[in-house]
Protein backbone atom coordinates (compact mmCIF):
# COMPACT_ATOMS: atom_id res chain seq x y z
CA UNK A 1 0.00 0.00 0.00
CA UNK A 2 1.60 3.39 -0.36
CA UNK A 3 2.42 5.92 1.63
CA UNK A 4 2.10 9.87 1.05
CA UNK A 5 2.83 12.03 4.00
CA UNK A 6 2.26 15.94 4.51
CA UNK A 7 5.48 18.00 5.11
CA UNK A 8 6.50 21.43 6.26
CA UNK A 9 7.11 23.17 2.65
CA UNK A 10 8.81 26.18 1.90
CA UNK A 11 7.12 27.95 -1.01
CA UNK A 12 7.06 31.68 -2.74
CA UNK A 13 4.93 34.42 -0.62
CA UNK A 14 1.92 35.20 -3.74
CA UNK A 15 3.83 38.13 -4.92
CA UNK A 16 7.01 36.30 -5.64
CA UNK A 17 4.93 32.92 -6.93
CA UNK A 18 4.96 33.88 -10.41
CA UNK A 19 8.57 35.14 -10.40
CA UNK A 20 10.22 32.00 -8.55
CA UNK A 21 7.83 29.19 -10.30
CA UNK A 22 10.67 28.19 -13.16
CA UNK A 23 10.71 25.39 -15.83
CA UNK A 24 12.22 22.41 -14.58
CA UNK A 25 16.17 22.23 -14.89
CA UNK A 26 16.34 19.30 -17.87
CA UNK A 27 13.81 20.99 -19.94
CA UNK A 28 16.15 24.03 -20.78
CA UNK A 29 19.61 24.11 -21.46
CA UNK A 30 22.43 26.15 -19.78
CA UNK A 31 22.30 28.72 -22.14
CA UNK A 32 18.30 28.94 -22.22
CA UNK A 33 18.15 29.15 -18.53
CA UNK A 34 20.96 31.78 -18.53
CA UNK A 35 19.05 34.12 -21.20
CA UNK A 36 15.67 33.14 -19.48
CA UNK A 37 16.86 34.66 -15.59
CA UNK A 38 19.09 36.35 -16.99
CA UNK A 39 16.99 40.20 -15.75
CA UNK A 40 15.26 37.57 -12.89
CA UNK A 41 16.72 37.53 -9.42
CA UNK A 42 13.65 35.61 -8.04
CA UNK A 43 14.03 32.81 -10.36
CA UNK A 44 13.96 29.31 -9.32
CA UNK A 45 16.65 28.22 -12.32
CA UNK A 46 19.24 29.96 -10.06
CA UNK A 47 18.69 26.49 -7.41
CA UNK A 48 17.69 23.99 -10.81
CA UNK A 49 20.47 25.37 -12.84
CA UNK A 50 22.65 27.40 -10.79
CA UNK A 51 25.42 26.98 -13.41
CA UNK A 52 24.12 29.85 -15.05
CA UNK A 53 25.31 32.03 -11.63
CA UNK A 54 28.82 30.65 -12.84
CA UNK A 55 31.36 31.48 -15.87
CA UNK A 56 30.04 29.31 -18.96
CA UNK A 57 33.38 27.86 -18.63
CA UNK A 58 32.80 25.71 -15.40
CA UNK A 59 32.01 22.61 -15.86
CA UNK A 60 28.43 21.72 -15.51
CA UNK A 61 29.68 19.18 -12.72
CA UNK A 62 31.65 20.95 -10.76
CA UNK A 63 30.98 21.28 -6.94
CA UNK A 64 30.79 24.87 -7.45
CA UNK A 65 27.50 24.69 -9.12
CA UNK A 66 26.22 22.71 -6.44
CA UNK A 67 27.45 25.08 -3.33
CA UNK A 68 25.91 27.86 -5.36
CA UNK A 69 22.93 26.03 -6.22
CA UNK A 70 22.77 25.55 -1.78
CA UNK A 71 23.75 29.35 -1.61
CA UNK A 72 20.66 30.65 -3.98
CA UNK A 73 18.30 28.26 -1.77
CA UNK A 74 19.35 29.99 1.30
CA UNK A 75 19.38 33.48 -0.03
CA UNK A 76 15.66 32.56 -1.01
CA UNK A 77 14.89 31.65 2.60
CA UNK A 78 16.89 34.59 4.03
CA UNK A 79 15.21 37.39 1.81
CA UNK A 80 12.21 36.17 2.56
CA UNK A 81 11.00 35.21 -0.97
CA UNK A 82 10.23 31.63 0.54
CA UNK A 83 8.72 30.92 3.88
CA UNK A 84 7.51 27.91 5.64
CA UNK A 85 4.35 26.91 6.51
CA UNK A 86 3.54 26.50 10.33
CA UNK A 87 2.33 22.63 10.60
CA UNK A 88 2.48 19.55 8.07
CA UNK A 89 0.52 19.96 5.24
CA UNK A 90 -0.69 18.90 1.53
CA UNK A 91 -0.86 20.50 -1.07
CA UNK A 92 -2.91 20.66 -4.12
CA UNK A 93 -1.44 21.86 -7.78
CA UNK A 94 -3.64 22.68 -10.79
CA UNK A 95 -2.40 23.36 -14.19
CA UNK A 96 -4.51 24.55 -17.13
CA UNK A 97 -3.15 24.48 -20.64
CA UNK A 98 -5.79 25.89 -22.94
CA UNK A 99 -8.74 23.88 -21.61
CA UNK A 100 -6.97 20.86 -20.13
CA UNK A 101 -6.40 21.07 -16.20
CA UNK A 102 -4.94 18.52 -13.83
CA UNK A 103 -5.30 18.70 -10.45
CA UNK A 104 -2.50 16.88 -7.91
CA UNK A 105 -1.78 16.26 -4.59
CA UNK A 106 1.75 17.37 -3.30
CA UNK A 107 3.09 15.78 -0.48
CA UNK A 108 5.92 13.02 0.42
CA UNK A 109 6.41 10.06 -1.03
CA UNK A 110 8.41 6.56 0.67
CA UNK A 111 12.06 5.82 -0.46
CA UNK A 112 11.19 2.34 0.82
CA UNK A 113 8.30 2.43 -1.35
CA UNK A 114 10.05 3.26 -4.20
CA UNK A 115 12.72 0.65 -3.59
CA UNK A 116 10.91 -1.80 -3.13
CA UNK A 117 9.13 -1.07 -5.96
CA UNK A 118 5.63 0.13 -4.81
CA UNK A 119 6.20 2.69 -6.72
CA UNK A 120 6.83 1.72 -10.14
CA UNK A 121 9.19 2.70 -13.11
CA UNK A 122 8.99 2.81 -16.94
CA UNK A 123 12.27 4.44 -17.96
CA UNK A 124 16.03 3.19 -17.00
CA UNK A 125 18.20 6.42 -16.17
CA UNK A 126 21.37 7.80 -17.20
CA UNK A 127 24.22 7.41 -14.44
CA UNK A 128 25.50 10.75 -15.19
CA UNK A 129 22.31 12.22 -14.73
CA UNK A 130 21.51 10.53 -12.00
CA UNK A 131 24.85 11.46 -10.53
CA UNK A 132 23.75 14.97 -10.96
CA UNK A 133 20.51 15.14 -9.28
CA UNK A 134 22.05 13.01 -6.35
CA UNK A 135 25.03 16.07 -5.59
CA UNK A 136 22.21 18.60 -6.30
CA UNK A 137 20.05 17.00 -3.76
CA UNK A 138 22.44 16.06 -0.97
CA UNK A 139 24.40 19.87 -1.21
CA UNK A 140 20.98 21.35 -1.22
CA UNK A 141 19.51 19.31 1.20
CA UNK A 142 16.20 19.32 -0.25
CA UNK A 143 13.93 18.35 -3.01
CA UNK A 144 13.47 21.62 -5.00
CA UNK A 145 11.61 20.24 -7.86
CA UNK A 146 8.70 17.47 -7.31
CA UNK A 147 8.82 14.07 -9.08
CA UNK A 148 5.62 13.30 -11.01
CA UNK A 149 3.72 10.45 -10.12
CA UNK A 150 0.37 9.09 -11.07
CA UNK A 151 -2.19 6.57 -9.77
CA UNK A 152 -5.09 4.91 -11.13
CA UNK A 153 -7.85 7.23 -10.00
CA UNK A 154 -9.90 6.69 -6.71
CA UNK A 155 -13.27 8.90 -6.35
CA UNK A 156 -12.77 9.40 -3.23
CA UNK A 157 -9.83 11.55 -3.64
CA UNK A 158 -11.27 13.25 -6.78
CA UNK A 159 -14.25 14.51 -4.17
CA UNK A 160 -11.45 16.01 -1.91
CA UNK A 161 -9.44 17.86 -4.80
CA UNK A 162 -13.46 18.91 -6.25
CA UNK A 163 -14.04 20.09 -2.19
CA UNK A 164 -10.99 21.79 -2.09
CA UNK A 165 -10.55 23.52 -5.56
CA UNK A 166 -13.24 26.08 -5.25
CA UNK A 167 -11.41 27.42 -2.45
CA UNK A 168 -9.35 30.57 -3.24
CA UNK A 169 -5.80 29.38 -3.63
CA UNK A 170 -2.87 30.86 -1.64
CA UNK A 171 -1.02 31.49 -5.25
CA UNK A 172 -1.92 31.56 -8.76
CA UNK A 173 -0.64 33.22 -12.11
CA UNK A 174 -0.56 32.63 -15.13
CA UNK A 175 3.60 31.73 -16.58
CA UNK A 176 4.99 33.48 -19.41
CA UNK A 177 4.26 30.21 -21.88
CA UNK A 178 0.30 30.71 -20.95
CA UNK A 179 0.05 27.94 -18.29
CA UNK A 180 -1.90 29.05 -15.47
CA UNK A 181 -0.50 27.56 -11.83
CA UNK A 182 -2.42 27.43 -8.62
CA UNK A 183 -1.47 26.18 -5.34
CA UNK A 184 -4.11 25.41 -1.98
CA UNK A 185 -2.64 24.13 1.25
CA UNK A 186 -3.99 21.69 2.94
CA UNK A 187 -3.59 21.71 6.65
CA UNK A 188 -6.48 20.72 8.27
CA UNK A 189 -6.49 17.45 9.90
CA UNK A 190 -9.50 16.22 8.39
CA UNK A 191 -8.59 16.63 5.18
CA UNK A 192 -4.88 15.47 6.07
CA UNK A 193 -6.48 12.13 7.59
CA UNK A 194 -8.60 11.36 4.93
CA UNK A 195 -5.48 11.65 1.83
CA UNK A 196 -3.76 9.50 3.74
CA UNK A 197 -6.14 7.03 4.43
CA UNK A 198 -6.98 6.91 0.86
CA UNK A 199 -3.42 6.63 0.00
CA UNK A 200 -2.90 3.59 2.23
CA UNK A 201 -5.47 1.77 -0.18
CA UNK A 202 -3.62 2.58 -3.37
CA UNK A 203 -1.45 -0.71 -4.54
CA UNK A 204 0.69 0.92 -6.44
CA UNK A 205 1.83 4.42 -7.12
CA UNK A 206 3.55 5.22 -10.85
CA UNK A 207 6.91 7.54 -11.69
CA UNK A 208 5.02 9.54 -14.74
CA UNK A 209 8.09 11.89 -15.00
CA UNK A 210 10.95 12.57 -13.34
CA UNK A 211 13.15 9.15 -13.03
CA UNK A 212 16.58 10.64 -12.26
CA UNK A 213 15.11 12.97 -9.64
CA UNK A 214 13.17 9.96 -7.97
CA UNK A 215 16.24 7.88 -8.19
CA UNK A 216 18.64 10.52 -6.82
CA UNK A 217 15.75 11.36 -3.91
CA UNK A 218 16.00 7.65 -3.02
CA UNK A 219 20.02 7.47 -3.26
CA UNK A 220 20.37 10.25 -0.93
CA UNK A 221 17.32 8.75 1.28
CA UNK A 222 19.22 5.51 1.55
CA UNK A 223 22.80 7.09 2.20
CA UNK A 224 21.58 9.01 5.21
CA UNK A 225 19.56 6.35 6.89
CA UNK A 226 22.80 4.23 6.41
CA UNK A 227 24.45 6.74 8.22
CA UNK A 228 21.89 7.74 11.19
CA UNK A 229 22.53 4.70 13.80
CA UNK A 230 19.98 6.55 15.58
CA UNK A 231 16.85 6.39 12.43
CA UNK A 232 13.30 6.05 13.20
CA UNK A 233 12.58 5.76 9.70
CA UNK A 234 10.10 9.02 10.16
CA UNK A 235 13.05 11.58 9.08
CA UNK A 236 12.43 13.62 6.20
CA UNK A 237 15.34 12.03 4.61
CA UNK A 238 13.21 9.08 3.90
CA UNK A 239 10.63 10.80 1.76
CA UNK A 240 10.64 12.27 -1.12
CA UNK A 241 8.68 15.44 -3.27
CA UNK A 242 6.08 14.23 -5.42
CA UNK A 243 2.91 15.73 -6.73
CA UNK A 244 0.60 12.68 -7.40
CA UNK A 245 -1.96 12.87 -10.33
CA UNK A 246 -4.91 10.51 -10.93
CA UNK A 247 -4.19 9.05 -13.95
CA UNK A 248 -7.48 9.82 -16.03
CA UNK A 249 -6.23 13.18 -16.05
CA UNK A 250 -2.90 13.05 -17.55
CA UNK A 251 -1.86 14.41 -20.78
CA UNK A 252 1.35 12.83 -22.89
CA UNK A 253 2.08 14.45 -26.57
CA UNK A 254 4.25 12.75 -29.03
CA UNK A 255 7.77 11.97 -28.59
CA UNK A 256 9.17 13.00 -32.52
CA UNK A 257 12.49 10.96 -33.96
CA UNK A 258 15.14 13.16 -36.07
CA UNK A 259 18.15 11.43 -37.36
CA UNK A 260 21.34 12.95 -38.95
CA UNK A 261 21.78 10.70 -42.08
CA UNK A 262 20.63 8.09 -44.51
CA UNK A 263 22.67 5.37 -43.40
CA UNK A 264 24.71 6.01 -46.44
CA UNK A 265 21.40 5.60 -48.71
CA UNK A 266 20.55 8.15 -50.96
CA UNK A 267 17.22 9.73 -50.28
CA UNK A 268 15.41 7.59 -53.30
CA UNK A 269 17.03 4.26 -52.29
CA UNK A 270 16.18 5.27 -48.65
CA UNK A 271 12.31 5.98 -49.51
CA UNK A 272 12.60 2.31 -51.77
CA UNK A 273 13.29 1.07 -48.32
CA UNK A 274 10.70 2.26 -46.58
CA UNK A 275 8.06 1.42 -49.33
CA UNK A 276 8.93 -2.15 -48.66
CA UNK A 277 8.07 -1.60 -45.24
CA UNK A 278 5.25 0.43 -44.34
CA UNK A 279 2.36 1.09 -46.94
CA UNK A 280 3.57 5.09 -47.75
CA UNK A 281 2.03 7.44 -49.28
CA UNK A 282 2.59 10.94 -49.88
CA UNK A 283 1.13 13.90 -47.82
CA UNK A 284 0.34 17.66 -49.12
CA UNK A 285 0.89 18.85 -45.56
CA UNK A 286 2.63 18.02 -42.24
CA UNK A 287 1.81 14.13 -40.86
CA UNK A 288 0.26 13.99 -37.19
CA UNK A 289 -0.30 10.86 -36.69
CA UNK A 290 -4.25 10.02 -35.70
CA UNK A 291 -4.16 6.93 -34.59
CA UNK A 292 -1.56 3.74 -33.54
CA UNK A 293 0.25 2.65 -35.96
CA UNK A 294 0.20 5.24 -38.40
CA UNK A 295 3.75 7.80 -38.88
CA UNK A 296 4.88 11.28 -39.89
CA UNK A 297 7.81 11.25 -42.43
CA UNK A 298 9.42 14.33 -43.20
CA UNK A 299 12.08 13.85 -46.12
CA UNK A 300 13.83 15.75 -48.87
CA UNK A 301 10.83 18.57 -48.62
CA UNK A 302 7.76 16.11 -48.73
CA UNK A 303 5.53 14.58 -46.33
CA UNK A 304 4.67 11.15 -46.30
CA UNK A 305 2.28 9.03 -44.27
CA UNK A 306 3.70 5.27 -43.19
CA UNK A 307 1.41 2.74 -41.26
CA UNK A 308 2.72 -0.38 -40.01
CA UNK A 309 1.56 -3.72 -41.54
CA UNK A 310 0.65 -6.40 -39.17
CA UNK A 311 3.10 -8.75 -38.12
CA UNK A 312 2.25 -12.69 -37.29
CA UNK A 313 2.04 -14.06 -34.58
CA UNK A 314 0.80 -10.85 -32.95
CA UNK A 315 2.85 -10.18 -30.05
CA UNK A 316 1.50 -9.92 -26.21
CA UNK A 317 4.45 -7.99 -25.01
CA UNK A 318 2.81 -4.20 -23.91
CA UNK A 319 6.36 -2.82 -25.42
CA UNK A 320 6.40 -4.40 -28.63
CA UNK A 321 2.94 -2.94 -29.30
CA UNK A 322 4.25 0.66 -28.53
CA UNK A 323 4.87 2.50 -31.72
CA UNK A 324 8.30 3.77 -30.75
CA UNK A 325 8.60 -0.15 -30.74
CA UNK A 326 7.48 -0.25 -34.00
CA UNK A 327 9.49 2.22 -35.72
CA UNK A 328 12.37 0.93 -33.68
CA UNK A 329 12.47 -2.23 -35.34
CA UNK A 330 10.69 -2.00 -38.60
CA UNK A 331 12.58 1.08 -39.81
CA UNK A 332 15.01 3.13 -37.47
CA UNK A 333 17.25 -0.38 -37.33
CA UNK A 334 17.05 -2.48 -40.38
CA UNK A 335 16.85 0.79 -42.36
CA UNK A 336 18.95 3.79 -40.79
CA UNK A 337 21.14 1.36 -38.89
CA UNK A 338 20.38 3.17 -35.56
CA UNK A 339 20.59 -0.11 -32.26
CA UNK A 340 20.55 1.81 -29.52
CA UNK A 341 18.37 4.91 -29.44
CA UNK A 342 19.72 5.69 -26.09
CA UNK A 343 23.32 5.95 -26.86
CA UNK A 344 23.34 6.67 -30.93
CA UNK A 345 24.95 9.89 -31.45
CA UNK A 346 22.88 10.15 -34.93
CA UNK A 347 19.70 10.18 -33.43
CA UNK A 348 17.78 12.93 -31.55
CA UNK A 349 14.57 13.63 -30.15
CA UNK A 350 11.50 16.56 -29.96
CA UNK A 351 8.93 17.02 -27.69
CA UNK A 352 5.39 17.41 -29.43
CA UNK A 353 5.13 20.40 -27.78
CA UNK A 354 7.75 21.82 -30.26
CA UNK A 355 5.23 21.53 -33.11
CA UNK A 356 5.31 19.73 -36.28
CA UNK A 357 7.13 23.02 -37.63
CA UNK A 358 10.64 21.86 -35.59
CA UNK A 359 10.85 18.79 -37.55
CA UNK A 360 10.69 20.40 -40.52
CA UNK A 361 13.10 23.45 -39.45
CA UNK A 362 15.80 20.69 -38.24
CA UNK A 363 15.77 18.79 -41.73
CA UNK A 364 15.65 21.94 -43.53
CA UNK A 365 18.43 23.28 -41.81
CA UNK A 366 20.80 20.12 -43.10
CA UNK A 367 21.25 19.59 -39.37
CA UNK A 368 19.43 16.33 -39.80
CA UNK A 369 18.51 14.46 -42.89
CA UNK A 370 14.92 13.10 -41.95
CA UNK A 371 12.29 13.62 -39.42
CA UNK A 372 9.77 10.89 -38.17
CA UNK A 373 5.95 12.25 -36.38
CA UNK A 374 4.49 9.64 -33.72
CA UNK A 375 0.98 8.96 -32.34
CA UNK A 376 1.43 9.94 -28.44
CA UNK A 377 2.15 6.76 -26.20
CA UNK A 378 -1.12 6.56 -23.84
CA UNK A 379 -1.47 6.37 -19.94
CA UNK A 380 -2.69 3.01 -20.09
CA UNK A 381 0.47 1.75 -21.84
CA UNK A 382 2.42 3.44 -19.67
CA UNK A 383 0.90 1.93 -16.49
CA UNK A 384 0.52 -1.67 -18.55
CA UNK A 385 4.25 -1.60 -18.79
CA UNK A 386 5.30 -0.65 -15.50
CA UNK A 387 2.68 -3.44 -13.99
CA UNK A 388 4.52 -6.03 -16.12
CA UNK A 389 7.48 -4.46 -14.99
CA UNK A 390 8.92 -3.80 -17.83
CA UNK A 391 10.68 -0.79 -19.85
CA UNK A 392 9.57 1.64 -22.05
CA UNK A 393 12.19 2.41 -24.74
CA UNK A 394 14.06 5.72 -24.31
CA UNK A 395 11.84 8.96 -24.75
CA UNK A 396 8.40 7.19 -25.36
CA UNK A 397 6.17 10.03 -23.41
CA UNK A 398 6.39 13.65 -22.99
CA UNK A 399 4.14 15.06 -20.42
CA UNK A 400 2.58 18.26 -20.85
CA UNK A 401 2.26 20.99 -19.16
CA UNK A 402 5.82 20.29 -17.00
CA UNK A 403 5.45 20.69 -13.39
CA UNK A 404 7.02 24.18 -12.29
CA UNK A 405 10.31 24.17 -9.77
CA UNK A 406 9.64 26.18 -6.59
CA UNK A 407 5.90 26.02 -6.51
CA UNK A 408 6.98 23.95 -2.96
CA UNK A 409 10.53 23.44 -1.71
CA UNK A 410 10.87 19.93 0.85
CA UNK A 411 13.87 20.03 3.21
CA UNK A 412 15.56 16.61 4.20
CA UNK A 413 16.37 17.67 7.68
Amino acid sequence: MATLRPFIGYRPLPQYAALVAAPPYDVLTSEEARAQAAHDPFSFLHVGKPEIDLPPDVDLYDPRVYDKGRENLQRFISEGILQSDATPSFYLYAQTMGSHTQYGIVGCASVEEYLNNTIKKHELTRKDKEDDRTRHVRVTNAHTGPIFLTYRSRPPLDAIVDRVRVKVPENDFVASDGIRHQLWVLSDIGTIQAIRSEFSSVSSLYVADGHHRSAAAARVGKEMAEADLNRTGQEEYNFFLAVLFPHTQLRILDYNRVVKDLSGHTPEAFLKRVRDAFDTRSAGEAVRPSRKGEFGMYLGGHWYTLTARPTLPATTDPVEKLDVSILQKDLLGPILGIEDVRTSKRIDFVGGIRGLRELERRVNSGDMSVAFSLFPTSVDELLDIADAGKIMPPKSTWFEPKLRDGMVVHFLT
